[in-house]
Protein backbone atom coordinates (compact mmCIF):
# COMPACT_ATOMS: atom_id res chain seq x y z
CA UNK A 1 0.00 0.00 0.00
CA UNK A 2 2.83 2.37 0.88
CA UNK A 3 4.50 1.59 -2.43
CA UNK A 4 1.29 2.39 -4.30
CA UNK A 5 0.93 5.70 -2.44
CA UNK A 6 4.55 6.54 -3.23
CA UNK A 7 4.02 5.81 -6.93
CA UNK A 8 0.88 7.97 -7.04
CA UNK A 9 2.73 10.78 -5.29
CA UNK A 10 5.63 10.48 -7.72
CA UNK A 11 3.32 10.65 -10.75
CA UNK A 12 1.51 13.65 -9.29
CA UNK A 13 4.81 15.35 -8.61
CA UNK A 14 6.00 14.72 -12.15
CA UNK A 15 2.76 16.19 -13.49
CA UNK A 16 3.18 19.29 -11.37
CA UNK A 17 6.77 19.65 -12.52
CA UNK A 18 5.78 19.32 -16.18
CA UNK A 19 3.16 22.01 -15.72
CA UNK A 20 5.77 24.53 -14.62
CA UNK A 21 8.01 26.69 -16.76
CA UNK A 22 11.66 25.68 -16.88
CA UNK A 23 12.45 29.15 -15.56
CA UNK A 24 11.28 29.65 -11.97
CA UNK A 25 9.40 32.90 -11.44
CA UNK A 26 11.58 35.76 -10.24
CA UNK A 27 9.66 37.89 -7.79
CA UNK A 28 10.15 41.69 -7.97
CA UNK A 29 11.88 41.74 -4.56
CA UNK A 30 14.52 39.34 -5.91
CA UNK A 31 15.17 41.12 -9.21
CA UNK A 32 18.35 42.93 -10.08
CA UNK A 33 18.09 46.57 -11.09
CA UNK A 34 18.22 45.57 -14.78
CA UNK A 35 15.52 42.94 -14.34
CA UNK A 36 13.30 45.37 -12.44
CA UNK A 37 13.67 47.91 -15.26
CA UNK A 38 12.45 45.36 -17.78
CA UNK A 39 9.63 44.25 -15.49
CA UNK A 40 8.45 47.82 -14.77
CA UNK A 41 8.61 48.75 -18.48
CA UNK A 42 6.30 45.88 -19.42
CA UNK A 43 3.89 46.34 -16.51
CA UNK A 44 3.69 50.08 -17.17
CA UNK A 45 3.36 49.79 -20.94
CA UNK A 46 0.42 49.36 -23.32
CA UNK A 47 0.35 45.57 -22.92
CA UNK A 48 -1.05 46.05 -19.42
CA UNK A 49 -4.47 46.90 -20.88
CA UNK A 50 -4.86 43.21 -21.71
CA UNK A 51 -3.66 41.96 -18.32
CA UNK A 52 -6.75 42.66 -16.23
CA UNK A 53 -6.43 43.60 -12.57
CA UNK A 54 -3.09 41.84 -12.04
CA UNK A 55 -0.63 42.96 -14.74
CA UNK A 56 2.40 42.17 -12.58
CA UNK A 57 1.22 38.64 -11.92
CA UNK A 58 0.37 38.13 -15.57
CA UNK A 59 3.86 39.18 -16.67
CA UNK A 60 5.46 36.75 -14.24
CA UNK A 61 3.18 33.77 -14.87
CA UNK A 62 2.74 33.82 -18.63
CA UNK A 63 4.27 34.84 -21.91
CA UNK A 64 8.00 35.13 -22.60
CA UNK A 65 8.83 37.89 -20.14
CA UNK A 66 9.77 35.84 -17.08
CA UNK A 67 12.22 33.94 -19.28
CA UNK A 68 13.58 37.17 -20.77
CA UNK A 69 14.40 38.41 -17.27
CA UNK A 70 17.41 36.07 -17.52
CA UNK A 71 18.85 38.43 -20.13
CA UNK A 72 17.25 41.75 -19.20
CA UNK A 73 19.09 44.03 -21.64
CA UNK A 74 18.16 41.73 -24.50
CA UNK A 75 14.61 41.45 -23.15
CA UNK A 76 14.25 45.23 -22.86
CA UNK A 77 15.19 45.74 -26.51
CA UNK A 78 13.07 42.84 -27.71
CA UNK A 79 9.96 43.92 -25.80
CA UNK A 80 10.30 47.37 -27.42
CA UNK A 81 10.19 45.70 -30.83
CA UNK A 82 7.11 43.79 -29.70
CA UNK A 83 5.42 46.97 -28.51
CA UNK A 84 6.03 48.61 -31.89
CA UNK A 85 4.67 45.58 -33.73
CA UNK A 86 1.62 45.15 -31.49
CA UNK A 87 0.50 48.76 -31.16
CA UNK A 88 2.02 50.81 -33.99
CA UNK A 89 2.04 48.56 -37.05
CA UNK A 90 0.70 49.71 -40.40
CA UNK A 91 -0.99 46.30 -40.67
CA UNK A 92 -4.59 46.36 -39.33
CA UNK A 93 -5.07 44.67 -35.96
CA UNK A 94 -7.19 41.81 -37.36
CA UNK A 95 -4.47 40.90 -39.86
CA UNK A 96 -1.67 41.47 -37.36
CA UNK A 97 -3.25 38.96 -35.00
CA UNK A 98 -3.82 36.59 -37.92
CA UNK A 99 -0.10 36.82 -38.70
CA UNK A 100 0.71 35.98 -35.08
CA UNK A 101 -1.58 32.93 -35.20
CA UNK A 102 0.10 31.76 -38.41
CA UNK A 103 3.46 31.93 -36.64
CA UNK A 104 2.12 30.18 -33.56
CA UNK A 105 0.75 27.40 -35.76
CA UNK A 106 4.03 27.02 -37.63
CA UNK A 107 5.89 26.62 -34.32
CA UNK A 108 3.10 24.75 -32.50
CA UNK A 109 3.48 27.37 -29.78
CA UNK A 110 0.58 26.53 -27.49
CA UNK A 111 0.66 29.54 -25.20
CA UNK A 112 1.14 31.99 -28.06
CA UNK A 113 -1.88 30.55 -29.85
CA UNK A 114 -3.96 30.55 -26.67
CA UNK A 115 -3.19 34.20 -25.87
CA UNK A 116 -3.49 35.61 -29.38
CA UNK A 117 -6.54 33.61 -30.42
CA UNK A 118 -8.43 35.63 -27.81
CA UNK A 119 -7.04 38.88 -29.23
CA UNK A 120 -7.69 37.81 -32.82
CA UNK A 121 -11.34 37.16 -32.06
CA UNK A 122 -11.64 40.58 -30.42
CA UNK A 123 -10.04 42.13 -33.50
CA UNK A 124 -12.68 40.57 -35.77
CA UNK A 125 -10.96 37.54 -37.29
CA UNK A 126 -13.49 34.91 -38.38
CA UNK A 127 -13.36 31.98 -35.88
CA UNK A 128 -13.57 29.49 -38.76
CA UNK A 129 -10.39 30.90 -40.26
CA UNK A 130 -8.60 30.33 -36.97
CA UNK A 131 -10.05 26.82 -36.68
CA UNK A 132 -8.89 25.87 -40.18
CA UNK A 133 -5.45 27.28 -39.43
CA UNK A 134 -5.22 25.37 -36.16
CA UNK A 135 -6.01 22.18 -38.08
CA UNK A 136 -3.20 22.82 -40.55
CA UNK A 137 -5.50 23.76 -43.44
CA UNK A 138 -5.45 26.74 -45.75
CA UNK A 139 -8.45 28.65 -44.38
CA UNK A 140 -11.49 28.73 -46.62
CA UNK A 141 -13.43 31.89 -47.40
CA UNK A 142 -10.63 34.30 -46.55
CA UNK A 143 -11.03 37.92 -47.53
CA UNK A 144 -8.57 39.30 -50.06
CA UNK A 145 -6.40 40.94 -47.39
CA UNK A 146 -6.38 37.77 -45.26
CA UNK A 147 -5.38 35.62 -48.23
CA UNK A 148 -2.58 38.06 -49.09
CA UNK A 149 -1.20 37.88 -45.55
CA UNK A 150 -1.59 34.10 -45.36
CA UNK A 151 0.12 33.37 -48.68
CA UNK A 152 2.96 35.81 -47.97
CA UNK A 153 3.71 34.35 -44.54
CA UNK A 154 3.29 30.69 -45.48
CA UNK A 155 5.79 31.20 -48.28
CA UNK A 156 8.13 33.01 -45.92
CA UNK A 157 7.93 30.31 -43.25
CA UNK A 158 8.17 27.37 -45.64
CA UNK A 159 10.40 28.65 -48.45
CA UNK A 160 12.41 31.30 -46.53
CA UNK A 161 11.46 33.77 -49.28
CA UNK A 162 8.38 35.06 -51.10
CA UNK A 163 7.65 35.23 -54.81
CA UNK A 164 6.82 38.41 -56.69
CA UNK A 165 3.09 37.74 -56.67
CA UNK A 166 2.92 37.41 -52.87
CA UNK A 167 5.16 40.45 -52.38
CA UNK A 168 3.16 42.62 -54.75
CA UNK A 169 -0.20 41.68 -53.21
CA UNK A 170 0.89 42.86 -49.77
CA UNK A 171 2.62 45.92 -51.19
CA UNK A 172 -0.52 46.90 -53.13
CA UNK A 173 -2.57 46.73 -49.92
CA UNK A 174 -0.22 48.30 -47.37
CA UNK A 175 2.78 49.69 -49.20
CA UNK A 176 6.44 49.00 -48.61
CA UNK A 177 6.06 49.73 -44.89
CA UNK A 178 3.34 47.09 -44.71
CA UNK A 179 5.65 44.51 -46.25
CA UNK A 180 8.33 45.21 -43.65
CA UNK A 181 5.82 45.37 -40.78
CA UNK A 182 4.49 41.96 -41.82
CA UNK A 183 8.02 40.55 -41.88
CA UNK A 184 8.57 42.17 -38.48
CA UNK A 185 5.53 40.67 -36.76
CA UNK A 186 6.42 37.25 -38.11
CA UNK A 187 10.07 37.45 -37.04
CA UNK A 188 9.29 38.81 -33.59
CA UNK A 189 6.75 36.11 -32.87
CA UNK A 190 9.14 33.43 -34.07
CA UNK A 191 11.41 34.65 -31.26
CA UNK A 192 8.47 34.63 -28.84
CA UNK A 193 7.48 31.12 -29.95
CA UNK A 194 11.03 29.90 -29.49
CA UNK A 195 11.12 31.37 -26.00
CA UNK A 196 7.76 29.91 -24.98
CA UNK A 197 8.63 26.47 -26.34
CA UNK A 198 12.06 26.39 -24.71
CA UNK A 199 10.69 27.71 -21.41
CA UNK A 200 7.70 25.33 -21.59
CA UNK A 201 5.35 28.08 -20.43
CA UNK A 202 2.10 26.34 -19.47
CA UNK A 203 -1.44 27.35 -20.29
CA UNK A 204 -3.71 28.46 -17.44
CA UNK A 205 -4.86 25.54 -15.34
CA UNK A 206 -7.64 23.53 -16.95
CA UNK A 207 -7.09 24.89 -20.48
CA UNK A 208 -6.58 22.16 -23.12
CA UNK A 209 -3.74 22.41 -25.60
CA UNK A 210 -5.24 24.14 -28.66
CA UNK A 211 -2.80 22.82 -31.27
CA UNK A 212 -1.93 19.32 -32.38
CA UNK A 213 1.64 18.60 -33.53
CA UNK A 214 2.22 19.29 -37.21
CA UNK A 215 2.71 16.24 -39.45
Amino acid sequence: MRIMIAIVALIAGMGAACAQSRFPIIQPADMTAEQKKLFDTIVGGPRAQNYGNDPAGHVLRSGPFNAWLRSPEFGLKLQAVGEQIRFHSSIPRRLNEFAILITAREWTSQYEWYAHHILAMKAGLDPQIAEDLANGKRPANMKEDEAAVYDFLIQLHHNRRVDDAAFNRVKALYGEQGVIDLVGVSGYYVAVSMTLNVAQVPLPEGKPLPLKPMD
